[in-house]
């Protein structure tokens, strides 16, 4: 049995079970923010010792033998049919309660919960890059104006945030990796509010995105200049027909992207690059819980397919134990 761990309305998900029952593969979509409405239960005999049975299915520790974390949703209103102090109470008990049970699947995780929030850090992925080789480009993160002015007189620069990108509020919106002006003490003010990642411009050929999973890999060139909107991120604007073609990247920097997977003890991400004009690649940062269907719709690469073999190899792993 595959479990898989998100939220009901993840159409990501949606292919990797398209991908399963094709395969006639036994697996157990579990939509974390449904569990109010589950029967679960938890023993301390060992770490399979738990049970959930949820719109009358069940899974158990005993069965399960690889899991693919996703994006996991936390009880709503609809779910827990209670609001105030109780509903906050209520969503932290069953956060410990999945705590626990992503610890109890340690070893059979496409990429553990764990290891995807020590890897989401985007200057330690930044070091560990440079360190096994990638060119990176000139990069601070500030939120001090002398440091940002001092960089400005060497580079065209690009800011963008060091973790959230979504503005929450009546007027929802994405911070996009955005060009900037020159930056003068009188900007002193509204950059000390928080640090802010500076980079120096790369001028572009094209973007790329890599997707490692296992041993195999994924790259595709993104023709984010075809277009002023996508010049800086290809995301601005929410163009679906900018071309996406699969390429060939060279060996070293393939075996790089090999390497710093394994150092984030990974099983996939999705890497950034730039390519520029002269054919180098500039590492980015690397999604280890990243968005890839768009990718499969794109390009028919067999994304899915090769979560499902990562899966399997995992599975066969358990059984031999």
């Amino acid at each position: 049995m595959i479990l898989l761990v998100t939220n009901q309305r993840d159409l990501t998900m949606d292919y990797v079970v398209r991908e399963l029952k094709n395969r006639d593969i036994p697996f157990f979509r579990l939509n974390t923010e449904q569990l109010p409405l589950s029967s679960s239960s938890m023993g301390i005999n060992n770490a399979d010792d738990w049970k959930i049975n949820i719109n009358g299915c069940d899974i158990s520790g005993d069965i399960v033998k690889a899991a693919y974390f996703r994006r996991p949703g936390i009880p709503d209103e609809e779910t827990l049919k209670i609001t105030g102090g109780h509903k906050e109470y209520l969503i932290n008990e069953w956060m410990s309660f999945l705590k626990n049970l992503y610890w109890r699947l340690d070893g059979r995780w496409l990429n553990s919960p764990t290891s995807i929030v020590l890897s989401e850090d985007k200057p330690k992925q930044l070091i560990l890059a440079r360190k096994v080789g990638f060119s990176i480009p000139d990069t601070y993160i500030s939120n001090d104006v002398s440091c940002v002015m001092n960089l400005q007189k060497k580079h065209d620069l690009i800011a963008k945030p060091l973790k959230q990108a979504l503005l929450g509020g009546d007027n929802e919106k994405v911070i996009f990796t955005t060009r900037i002006d020159e930056v003068s003490e009188e900007h002193s003010k509204s950059l000390k509010l928080a640090p802010v990642i500076f980079q120096s411009e790369i001028e572009k050929k094209f973007d790329v995105r890599v997707t490692v999973i296992g041993e195999k890999i994924f790259p595709v060139a993104i023709w984010s200049q075809v277009s002023n909107e996508t010049t800086v991120d290809w995301r601005k604007g929410g163009k679906i027909d900018l071309k996406h073609e699969c390429i060939q990247l060279p060996n070293d920097i393939e075996k790089m992207c090999f390497e710093l997977i394994k150092i984030l003890d990974l099983k996939f991400g999705a890497i950034d690059f730039v390519c520029d004009k002269n054919d180098k690649y500039w590492f980015l940062e690397i999604n280890p819980n990243g968005q890839w269907a768009w990718i499969e719709n794109q390009t028919k690469l067999p994304i899915a397919a090769q979560i499902v073999n990562e899966l399997l190899k995992i599975s066969d792993k358990k059984n031999e134990l």
